[in-house]
C-alpha cells in the first residue's frame, strides 16, 4: 500500500505523482524568479503548469553550470558528467513517460503532450555544456549559445501555447516561431548586459564580446529590434497566453530602457516593484506590448 491507500498500478497513483512533479517545478520557479513567477501566473490554467515545467528543468540545468555544483565541490568535468546524466534522463523520460527525478518527470510530461522533441532539447543542453568550456564568445559563438540557451526555450513555450490540451500537437505558424526565437534572444541579451559584471568577475565569462569590438549600443539596438519583432506577433498567440507574454515583453523593454540610461554604471539594473506592478496591470487589461524606446 502507498500513501492514503493508493494501490500499486492504480491510475490515481500516477496522477498523484504527476501532480507532485508539477508542484516541484512550481516550487523551483517560485524560489528562483519572482518576475517570471508573476508572468507565469498571468497565463491561463491550460498553459501555465507546462511553462513552469519547462523553466524548472532549464533552471536546474543552469544551476549545474553556474555555481551551486562548484560550491558543492564539483570540478568542471564532474559538473559536465552531472549535466550529461540529466540530458540522458530527460530523453529517456520523454520516451517512456516516467522519471524518478520529479523535475525531469514534469518536463517530460509537457514534452510528450506538446510536441517538444530532441530538436529543441539537444541545443539547450549543448549551450549549457558550453558554459563549462568557453569563457569568451565571438559573434558566431554568441549566436549559437543564445539559440540553445534562450531561443529554443521560447520555442518550447510556443509549443505549449499552441498545443497544450490538444489530442495531437501541430507545428506553430512561421511568424510565431520567429517571434518566439527573437523574444528569447532579447531576454538573453538583456540578462547578459545586466549580469555582465558578475559574469566576468565571478564566472570569468564574456558572452557579448564587449571587450573586443562590440558596443553596448549595438547590443541594445539588437535587443530593441528583437522585442519589436516579437511584439508584432503577440496578437496571433492564443488568448490565454497573450497577457503573460505581453507582461514579460514589457518588463524586458523597461529593462532595455534602463540599461540605455545607465550606461556602464556598475550595479545590476532593476525594474522597481511598483513599475512591475504597473506593467502587469496594463497587460491584464489587454494592453498591447510597448516599444522599448517609449
Amino acid at each position: 500500500m502507498t500513501d492514503r491507500g493508493v494501490r500499486h498500478g492504480d491510475p490515481t497513483s500516477l496522477r498523484l505523482y504527476d501532480k507532485t512533479a508539477r508542484d516541484a517545478a512550481a516550487a523551483v520557479i517560485a524560489a528562483y524568479s519572482t518576475s517570471f513567477g508573476l508572468a507565469c501566473r498571468m497565463l491561463g490554467p491550460r498553459p501555465r503548469p507546462h511553462v513552469r515545467n519547462i523553466y524548472a528543468l532549464v533552471r536546474v540545468a543552469d544551476e549545474i553550470v553556474d555555481g551551486p555544483a562548484e560550491a558543492a565541490g564539483l570540478t568542471a568535468d564532474e559538473a559536465g558528467t552531472v549535466l550529461d546524466a540529466l540530458e540522458v534522463e530527460t530523453y529517456s523520460a520523454i520516451e517512456r513517460g516516467f522519471s524518478a527525478n520529479l523535475i525531469v518527470h514534469a518536463f517530460a510530461a509537457t514534452a510528450r503532450e506538446c510536441g517538444i522533441g530532441e530538436d529543441l532539447v539537444r541545443p539547450f543542453f549543448a549551450s549549457m555544456r558550453t558554459d563549462l568550456t568557453t569563457a569568451t564568445h565571438d559573434d558566431a559563438s554568441h549566436d549559437d549559445y543564445v539559440y540553445g540557451s534562450a531561443e529554443v526555450v521560447g520555442l518550447m513555450c510556443l509549443q505549449v501555447f499552441v498545443n497544450a490540451g490538444r489530442a495531437r500537437p501541430h507545428a506553430a505558424a512561421p511568424a510565431l516561431v520567429d517571434g518566439a526565437r527573437r523574444l528569447g534572444a532579447a531576454f538573453q541579451d538583456v540578462n547578459f548586459l545586466r549580469d555582465r559584471d558578475h559574469d566576468e568577475a565571478a564566472l570569468g565569462r564574456d558572452y557579448l564580446g564587449l571587450d573586443s569590438g562590440a558596443t553596448r549600443d549595438d547590443v541594445l539596438d539588437r535587443i530593441d529590434a528583437d522585442l519589436a519583432a516579437a511584439a508584432a506577433v503577440v496578437p496571433e498567440l492564443p488568448a490565454d497566453c497573450r497577457r503573460a507574454v505581453t507582461a514579460a515583453h514589457d518588463l524586458f523593454a523597461a529593462l532595455s530602457q534602463r540599461l540605455r540610461r545607465s550606461g556602464d554604471t556598475p550595479g545590476r539594473v532593476r525594474v522597481p516593484d511598483a513599475v512591475k506592478a504597473g506593467i502587469a496591470a496594463r497587460a491584464m487589461l489587454g494592453g498591447s506590448p510597448r516599444s522599448a524606446r517609449t
